[in-house]
Order: C-alpha cells, then sequence, then structure tokens
C-alpha cells in the first residue's frame, strides 16, 4: 500500500494518516529531537498538531516524518520560486505606458546602436535611460523576463494555526466509502481524491455507486489493473447506452461530462482567439483539437463496447431512445467501435436489435411526446407525464408552475416528491427566490466551461408581486416539510446533537461541480473566511516542472466602487484605491515557475468606498489556465513581510486558502473569491469565465452568482432541520452530544453529502 497517496488525500481534511492502531497509541508524550524538529517545521507552515496525533507520531520513524514534511511543501509550494518581477512591490516603481512606448521606439531604432544610451539585458532587450528603474526589477520591465529566482520563503507570520487530526487506515477507508456512495456529483478534488484511493482499495461488493461521473473514474482505475476488471466493473455499473457513450468519451477526452466535439472544438476556438491578431491562433488550435477528437479502438475495446451494449437491460426502443438524444456521437462511436459487425455474430442479438431500431429510427421519445402537450397547453397530459419522471419534473418544476398554474402543477409533484433525492429538492429550495424574482438574472456553468447569464422567465411578467411571492414560499416550505419528513423517517437513538458554529457560515453544495483541487483543505463553494488584519494579499504561482518558455498568467481583481464605478489592479494597472501589483511576468524560467501578488489595503478600500473585491486569475497566452497553477490569498493579523532585495512576498502560515487548476479546466478566466469589504469576509467561488483579461469579465454575473450562494441553505440550517424533525436537544460541547458536527467533520463534503440520502 502506497502510504504517500493517503496522506496527500488526507492533507486535504486537515488530517495526517499513521499506520497505526488508535487502541495501541502511547497515553504518555515522549519528545525526540526528530519529533520536536518536526513539529516546529509544521508551525512554520502554519499546522499545529492534536493531542492524539502528537502522541501517535512518537511511534514513527524519521523516515515517516520526512515523508509528511515532503508532502506538505508540495501541497503549499514552499519549494517553488516564489520571486516577482519587481523588487519590494509594496513601494510602487512609477513605471508608465509612456516607459513602455519609449523603449519601442528605443529597440525599434537600433538601442544603443543609434546612439541611445541605455542598458541591454539578458533577453536582448534595451532600456532607455529615464524609463524604468531598472535596480528594482528582477527582469526585464518591457517583456516581463525574469532573471532572478529565489530559493526561499517567509515561515511562521502567521496569527492562526490550522490543527492536524489522527487519520488510520479505517478512516480512509470511510473517506473513501463515502466519495463512492456520495449522493451528489463529485467536484474536481474529490474526483482526484477518489483516483488516488482506488489506486490503494478495491471498490467494495456492497457499494451502491449512484453517480455517473464516479462510475466513469472506478471503471477507468480497473482499466488500469487489467482488461477483465474493466469488462466486470462496466457490466456491473453501466445500465443504459448513455452510460457506455459517458464512459468511451472520458477515455477519449478526461472529462466526466459529455461534451460534443463541436463544443470542444469552439471552446478551444475561443480560448485561443486573441485580441492582438498576431497572437491569434484560434483556427490552427480548432483544427488541432479536430484532429485529437478523431475516433480510433482497437479491437479489445470494440468487443468490450459490444459486450456492454449487448447486455444493457433495456428494450431495444428503450435503448433507442436513451441514444436518441447524442444521436450524432453514437453515429461516429457505432462505426468506430465497429458494433455493426459484432451485431452479426453470435450471441449478440439485442446488439443487432438495437441497431436495427436505432438506424431505422422506428421508435417515439418520450421528450417528443412531451413537447407536443406542452404546445398544445395540455395540462392534464404534461404533469401526469412529468409525473412518469420525477428528476425532470423537479428540473422544470418552475417553469411548469409558470404554464399551468401553482396549486395544480404543485399538487401533482407532492405525489411524486418521495420518489426524488434529496440534493434536487433542496436546489429546489435554494433557487426558488431567485427564479420567481422578475428583476434577478440567474447564472450558469454550462459544462463547456465560462459562466453565462440567463434573463429572468419572460413569463413571469403574467403574474403580480405577491403571486410570484407566494410560488416562491409555497416551493420552500414544500422543500421544508420534505426534508422534516425524510429526517423524521430515520431511525435514531441519540438524543443530542452539537451544531458547530461555522456550519451556519457553510452552504451545503448542489450542483457546484468545479475543476480546482483543494490539496490543503476541502472548504464547500460559498464558506466565507474571516479576514483577521487590515490586508490581504492574492497569490498566484504557475509553471512547476515546465521548462522555461513564454507562457503568461495573468492575477488581477475588480473593485467595485459606489455606484457603477470600477477600478481594476492588474498588469496594465499596476496600482488602484487599495491594492498593489508586483508586476506582470509573461516569461517562466526553468521547471520552479514564477508568481504574482496583489496587496489589497483595507482600510484604503473602505476609504474609497469599496463594496467588494473580485480576485481573478487569466491565461493571456493562448489556451486554458496553465494546469497546476496555484491561486488563492493570504490573510493574518500581523504584518506580512514583502522582501526588498527579491519581492518574495510567500508565506504558508498565512495562507488561509489555496486551490490548483486541474486538467479537467476548460477555461482561460477564473473568479476565484469575492472580498465583502464593509463584512471583512472573504467568499470563496469558483466562476470560469471566457477572456484573456479581467475586462472580459462580467461584473453583474459576479455579484449573481453571490447573491446565490448567499441565499442558499447552510450546512447548519439544515442540521436545524434534522434536529427540529428528530427531537434533538442542542448541547454547547461536542464532547456532550450523541451527534456531534463540527467544523472538521464538514471538511469531507461527502460527509455533508450523507444528510442528503
Amino acid at each position: 500500500m502506497n502510504d504517500l497517496n493517503l496522506r496527500k488525500v488526507a492533507l486535504r481534511y486537515q488530517a495526517m494518516y499513521l499506520p497505526v492502531e488508535k487502541a495501541e497509541i502511547p497515553t504518555i508524550y515522549e519528545p525526540t529531537v526528530p519529533l520536536m524538529a518536526f513539529t516546529a517545521r509544521l508551525k512554520e507552515n502554519g499546522y499545529c498538531l492534536s493531542e492524539e496525533l502528537l502522541h501517535a507520531l512518537s511511534t514513527v520513524s524519521i523516515q515517516t516524518l520526512a515523508e509528511i514534511t515532503s508532502i506538505i511543501n508540495e501541497a503549499l509550494g514552499v519549494n517553488l520560486n516564489w520571486a516577482p518581477l519587481v523588487k519590494g512591490w509594496d513601494t510602487p516603481t512609477g513605471e508608465t505606458r509612456m516607459d513602455h512606448l519609449i523603449t519601442f521606439l528605443a529597440n525599434l531604432f537600433g538601442g544603443e546602436a543609434a546612439g541611445i544610451k541605455g542598458t541591454k539585458l539578458p533577453c536582448g532587450h534595451f532600456i532607455p535611460e529615464g524609463t524604468f528603474p531598472l535596480e528594482r526589477y528582477n527582469g526585464c520591465p518591457y517583456c516581463g523576463t525574469p532573471f532572478m529566482t529565489a530559493n526561499f520563503v517567509y515561515h511562521g507570520q502567521g496569527s492562526k494555526l490550522k490543527e492536524l487530526r489522527l487519520f488510520t487506515l479505517e478512516d480512509m477507508k470511510q473517506v473513501f466509502h463515502s466519495l463512492l456512495a456520495s449522493p451528489t456529483p463529485l467536484d474536481a478534488t474529490q474526483l482526484d481524491s477518489l483516483e488516488l484511493l482506488l489506486d490503494e482499495f478495491e471498490v467494495p461488493e456492497d457499494v451502491e455507486i449512484t453517480m455517473k461521473e464516479t462510475v466513469m473514474v472506478v471503471i477507468q482505475k480497473g482499466k488500469v489493473r487489467g482488461e477483465n476488471g474493466e469488462v466486470e466493473l462496466g457490466l456491473r455499473f453501466l445500465k443504459t447506452p448513455t452510460d457506455i457513450l459517458r464512459y468511451f468519451w472520458y477515455e477519449k477526452t478526461g472529462l466526466v461530462k459529455i461534451i460534443e466535439p463541436k463544443y470542444l472544438i469552439e471552446r478551444e476556438r475561443k480560448n485561443n482567439t486573441h485580441p492582438w491578431i498576431p497572437m491569434d491562433e484560434s483556427e490552427e488550435a480548432a483544427e488541432q483539437k479536430r484532429n485529437e477528437l478523431k475516433l480510433k479502438y482497437n479491437r479489445l475495446e470494440c468487443r468490450m463496447a459490444a459486450t456492454w451494449l449487448n447486455a444493457v437491460a433495456m428494450t431495444a426502443q428503450q435503448a433507442a431512445e436513451n441514444m436518441n438524444p447524442k444521436r450524432g456521437m453514437w453515429v461516429r462511436m457505432i462505426h468506430a467501435l465497429r458494433l455493426g459487425e459484432y451485431s452479426r455474430r453470435k450471441g449478440f442479438e439485442h446488439l443487432a436489435e438495437i441497431l436495427d431500431v436505432f438506424y431505422k429510427q422506428n421508435y417515439e421519445t418520450w421528450m417528443g411526446k412531451l413537447d407536443r402537450a406542452q404546445r398544445a397547453n395540455d395540462k392534464a397530459t404534461t404533469l401526469k407525464m412529468l409525473c412518469e419522471r420525477p428528476g425532470l419534473f423537479a428540473r422544470c418544476l418552475f417553469a411548469t408552475m409558470l404554464r399551468f398554474g401553482k396549486d395544480d402543477t404543485l399538487k401533482a409533484f407532492e405525489t411524486v416528491l418521495d420518489k426524488l433525492p434529496a440534493r434536487l429538492i433542496l436546489s429546489l429550495g435554494n433557487n426558488a427566490e431567485l427564479y420567481f424574482d422578475p428583476s434577478c438574472p440567474r447564472t450558469a456553468h454550462p459544462i463547456t466551461g465560462g459562466t453565462v447569464t440567463i434573463e429572468p422567465n419572460p413569463l413571469l411578467t403574467l403574474y403580480s408581486d405577491d403571486e410570484l411571492e407566494g410560488m416562491a414560499k409555497a416551493v420552500k416550505d414544500l422543500y421544508a416539510m420534505a426534508m422534516r419528513q425524510r429526517f423524521a423517517q430515520q431511525f435514531t437513538e441519540h438524543k443530542t446533537i452539537y451544531i458547530d458554529p461555522q456550519l451556519y457560515d457553510i452552504p451545503v453544495s448542489v450542483g457546484d461541480r468545479t475543476s480546482t483541487i483543494q490539496d490543503t483543505a476541502c472548504a464547500l463553494q460559498g464558506t466565507r473566511f474571516p479576514v483577521e488584519g487590515d490586508s490581504v494579499r492574492l497569490f498566484m504561482q504557475w509553471g512547476k516542472d515546465l521548462p522555461a518558455q513564454h507562457l503568461d498568467m495573468d492575477l488581477s481583481c475588480r473593485i467595485a466602487l459606489q455606484g457603477d464605478i470600477v477600478e481594476e489592479c492588474a498588469y496594465y494597472c499596476l496600482v488602484a484605491p487599495g491594492a498593489k501589483h508586483s508586476g506582470d511576468i509573461q516569461h517562466i524560467p526553468d521547471r520552479v515557475g514564477a508568481a504574482e501578488y496583489i496587496e489589497l489595503s483595507l482600510p484604503e478600500l473602505e476609504q474609497a468606498g469599496a463594496r467588494y473585491v473580485t480576485f481573478t486569475c487569466n491565461a493571456y497566452t493562448n489556451g486554458n489556465l496553465s494546469p497546476n497553477l496555484m491561486v488563492g490569498w493570504m490573510n493574518s493579523a500581523y504584518p506580512m513581510t514583502i522582501s526588498n532585495e527579491t519581492g518574495v512576498a510567500y508565506d504558508p502560515s498565512c495562507v488561509q486558502h489555496i486551490v490548483r487548476i486541474s486538467e479537467a479546466n476548460l477555461a482561460n478566466g477564473l473568479v476565484f473569491g469575492v472580498l465583502d469589504v464593509a463584512a471583512k469576509e472573504i467568499y470563496w467561488l469558483e466562476m470560469p469565465f471566457t477572456g484573456h483579461t479581467l475586462r472580459d469579465l462580467n461584473g453583474n454575473v459576479v455579484e449573481a452568482l453571490l447573491k446565490r450562494l448567499k441565499e442558499k441553505l447552510s450546512v447548519g440550517q439544515l442540521l436545524d432541520l434534522k434536529r427540529e424533525a428528530q427531537g434533538l436537544t442542542l448541547v454547547k460541547n461536542p464532547k456532550e452530544a450523541d451527534e456531534a458536527y463540527t467544523y472538521e467533520w464538514a471538511l469531507n463534503p461527502a460527509n455533508v453529502g450523507t444528510l442528503l440520502y
């Protein structure tokens, strides 16, 4: 068993995995020199140890302590280059656009050869006298190429330590089981954790996997272990033709969601469209993506697909109807997988029947019938058909209420309420007020990446404000009633419950899929982080393990002042009210990456009348955000140092939240946080958007998303419903409670998901 993988996963839950038995942990702690040195290194990185973990560590080897230190250093990027372009960048260099223009002209006319006084830099650019103050830079201020790197970071400036708990093998198995059985879709961090754990544990026979994306990862790991493992897992978990299509597309693209080729090609075209025409590579990138998506399978893969599709427990008509929404993709897949050839073989009769019905289109789709009934305003038929598919009914409940009226629609919906997963019911309660507000646009995150604004339903104008409020209230009442009933039906012998006050600041994550990985914490989207001091320091590090090259990632922030006034702090505006930027790096050094920072001063922001500050990062270079790019923010009640010699401003002990871009990311822009200046709180969120600069961000979309997160039901409120339904008594001490729901418990989103079974 690889303890390295287990320790990486445990750290995401603010824990440390040790191969020990809790019963064998000594009750008396005997400090050793290596252990004392280890705890000192942890403190420098912002961690402390629980008493149980401290005692357990006294039994492990020095090599184990060194390995754990290495894992934490890697997660926090301690050994990377954190030197920005400018030394002591909290004091502005005073560079202007005129400096860039003069430098451009000087290089155009020959620089020193033309008799112009100045300095020629290693990158080849000539910097005229009187422009950039070169003594303030670690590299070229004109092209953003660094010449110096730093091999140190600051330590121990943080004002708050994060406690690490002990995880044993049994704890890791519980995490593994909770991820497999999660009733909500796994985010990027959970999927990555599941992949690591699948390398160590076999899939239990008794586990029920309800999420299709989870199934894809499980079967793919079966392929790694051997051909038979993949086939057997596919027969066990792939129930429909769409499941089979999803798996083969996941194998091809690495995406657990089925995104049609035309959208992937268009996304690649957009990401490589550049505002500066000489850098535009949109058509070349689109053609390359088109070639990448061409299908080619070997005989083993073809036979496996034929076996799975032949084993589908659906009639040919049902299977063909299931294939119809992705008909174009299926035509390509059938040809590439040689399913026509296999359908003529003995033992594949069901496959032959499915293909015959599919090609002859000898079937009628259920959605076609529903569409006809809706167009004819046939209320009875529409509601009857929707009751046949409760999940679809839930997803179109609001629109159906507007079309056919609140009372009849909700009366029909109540008949299928007990057939719905709790996550769908929760989504209805979270979104009711926003949907029925005709003045509030909504946001959506297409599976192709980015964020779009959805205008209010036109039918809202047919109803008065009181009627719309009544619809929203009716849905929320229905949701609260359904959740209480579900909790009341769960048998428990417990009498008391503890609910951590911090859980009231954490929204229940439903439908918030992410493309970033959190290596040091598993916060849910919308989690609020209090600002302890007077400053917040944003940071971004990219280019780890990559050779030196032009790879321009940009860290920016958008400052919303009173009214519609907006200020920006970015590579083109290094100083803004309450914000300072560390300079624009456009080329990365070899293997160790590069860093950019933005310092936010809350007193200055308050004085300027700032309401919100939106944190963003973008890929100015064509393509998506660089994989393994790390972005986050630091915060401390104590002052945080900025080096006057190198500009390094990173201290892992001050890091409040950090995320890493995964390979599954499709966007070239990302909003990763919003600072509420008045409340002194930072909302962690993930909102991808399309664009090479901050100016491509739609501020209205950010505010709409922030409003949606604020109005979401919190974990604490959901536990209050459980407490009321089960008659539990609230206590203030977790040790006195039969059921204790702590902040550490909520670090595992899969634990929160168990409330939604």
